[in-house]
């Protein structure tokens, strides 16, 4: 027989299997009991907490054969066939396939139809918010008033995308992420029953990355079960997720602490060298401070207590930080993650973020750190004094590398920094600024040239075709417009900074230039900058064009009988003695 998904054995088939969902359960317990059911639920909440679930053990236990019941039975005809899902007046649809309003009205021609099989029709909708608006505007006077033997329970990850007219007309049921110990103590029953040896930091570990779903905890045991058999470790579940223990990340800080750079690089290439991705140590590296930061301020919270496994040893650690060292650090990393998003390079960002935590002022070092340094040779000292501005220097280069390497090309803005935030500190030096002034200059000698004027008659092309493949560039870009072309590069100027930043993001550019070169038929670059700049710099240019003389032209020559009447008034008008008749 072919193997079966955990989370698919282990789905609840009764309320009082339903994980970390009491207040749900209790509710629609004591409803079924009392036979004060509704006809309209909406079941919404995180990933994998029993939604689906639920519904349709409800669906169950109001068409139970021995019911409606506060429990279905799961013993008789009705009951095996919904779990199977093989009864027709028990319908489970995908909102996000079956979203138009065909299909809700479709299910509202049916519902006047009385059940065939089982006493109930229930209408199961999972995520639901993926209806349309007209879909939602079929489905609510049904949803108000169908007949009486119609149930609806829609499940739904984002309630918030509901319409309010469609909420005000359901019972609303939030389910809650499951509890750590919760999860640990469902993850030891299957365990059990699987006969599976699991060691218990493996199970806490396993709950900690589910997230507080289920389904997903159980789905990890399944995929850690095909690697390490029916053993489970905690070193099998860091090596199946890709994550790091505990141990390397106190490596690491401990590291941070002394500044020793040599060793934090170090750890970060052999974190990379195991497979780790920069972005998800990043990630985990901002949980462990966080941790410490608990651990440092609320020692005997649930949530310190959830998360961590040897709170003893997280404090220590944490004793060697002050509180708002580990606010600065958080920060910092915060920072860097963010900027990760929409870099090519995110193992320089990573490096970057730990040496800038490294190179902190002699005032700001963890306590360890300053007690160490007060016992050291004072040679030892004045090396690391000599170490820092070193250090400042190699992080100033880098973040310019890696400005350069997100602009690909592009001229940077006066006054900002590589990361584009304004800085009035921050200066281009004035070699740079006399390259960039020498490129502007190329391009404004360019402005006049074939390639150029070929990109303006064929920019409409482009724009077309970025409408037709991806629709939010051409929002974008259409704010640009060319102004020249030089060597394989096309210079477009903005009106607007937002709309100039978000074609420059490494992959909307990569895009923008393929779309270019596929109507140029040639490999192009995409390089932008302000339209306000471009107009100050072509001024600033001196003009090429040859003077040309003024001649003042008569446009026309008048009618010989108009010179007639005029030499005629002007007899009248002063004598026939003053007035003399010159021929041109």
């Amino acid at each position: 027989m072919a193997h079966i998904a955990l989370y698919r054995t282990w789905r609840p088939q009764s309320f009082q299997e339903i994980v970390g969902q009491k207040h749900i359960v209790q509710t629609l317990q004591n409803s079924l009991r009392e036979g004060r059911f509704t006809h309209a639920y909406l079941f919404n909440g995180p990933r994998g907490t029993g939604k689906t679930s639920a519904a349709k053990i409800l669906a169950k236990a109001v068409n139970c054969v021995n019911g409606p019941a506060d429990e279905p039975c799961n013993q008789c005809d009705n009951c095996i066939r919904i779990t199977e899902g093989s009864v027709m007046d028990v319908v489970e649809i995908d909102a996000a396939s079956n979203r138009g309003v065909e299909e809700i009205r479709d299910i509202r021609d049916k519902v006047k139809y009385a059940p065939t099989e089982v006493r109930h029709k229930v209408y199961i909708i999972d995520e639901v918010h993926m209806l349309t608006t007209e879909a939602f505007n079929a489905l609510l006077k049904t949803l108000e008033e169908p007949p009486a033997h119609v149930m609806f329970i829609l499940a739904t990850t984002e309630p918030h995308k509901l319409p309010a007219t469609i909420i005000s007309r359901c019972q609303r049921f939030d389910f809650r992420r499951v509890s750590l110990d919760e999860q640990v103590e469902r993850l030891h029953v299957v365990c059990r029953q699987e006969r599976i040896e699991a060691d218990d930091e493996a199970i806490r570990l396993i709950a900690r990355l589910s997230d507080g779903g289920m389904r997903d905890a159980l789905s990890l045991l399944d995929q850690i079960m095909a690697f390490s058999g029916k053993h489970v470790t905690y070193d099998d579940v860091v090596s199946i997720t890709g994550g790091m223990a505990s141990d390397q990340f106190e490596q690491l800080v401990r590291a941070l602490q002394q500044r020793d750079v040599t060793a934090v690089l170090q750890l970060i290439e052999t974190f990379m060298q195991e497979g780790k991705s920069a972005d998800k140590c990043m990630e985990n590296l901002l949980y462990y401070f966080r941790d410490l930061l608990m651990v440092k301020m609320v020692p005997d919270s649930q949530a310190v207590t959830d998360r961590i496994i040897d709170v003893k040893r997280f404090a220590d650690v944490a004793a060697t930080f002050s509180t708002e060292q580990l606010i600065s650090m958080m920060d910092t990393l915060n920072y860097y993650q963010t900027e990760m998003k929409y870099s090519m390079q995110p193992q320089t960002l990573l490096e970057v973020a730990l040496m800038k935590l490294c190179s902190a002022n002699a005032a700001e070092r963890p306590a360890g750190v300053a007690a160490g340094a007060a016992q050291a040779a004072p040679d030892d000292s004045g090396s690391v004094d000599r170490l820092v501005p070193q250090l400042m220097s190699r992080i100033q280069r880098l973040e310019e590398q890696l400005a350069q390497v997100l602009k690909q090309g592009a001229a940077p803005a006066a006054g900002s920094t590589p990361n584009g935030r304004s800085s009035a500190r921050t200066t281009a030096s004035p070699v740079a600024m006399k390259r960039i002034v020498e490129k502007l200059d190329s391009f404004l000698s360019a402005q006049e040239d074939a390639g150029t004027k070929a990109v303006l008659q064929r920019w409409n092309q482009v724009l077309l075709r970025l409408k037709e493949q991806k629709i939010q560039l051409h929002g974008w870009l259409v704010n640009g417009e060319p102004v020249s072309f030089l060597d394989d590069a096309v210079l477009v100027a903005f009106k607007n900074e937002i709309h100039r930043e978000t074609t420059e993001k490494p992959a909307n550019k990569q895009f923008i230039e393929r779309v270019i070169g596929e109507v140029l038929e040639q490999p192009v670059r995409l390089v932008t900058i302000m339209l306000k700049d471009w107009k100050a710099a072509a001024d600033r240019q001196p003009s090429t064009q040859p003077k040309q003389e003024l001649k003042l032209v008569q446009e026309f020559e008048p009618p010989a009988a108009a010179q007639e009447e005029w030499i005629h008034e002007a007899i009248q008008m002063f004598g026939e003695d003053l007035v003399k008749i010159k021929e041109e």
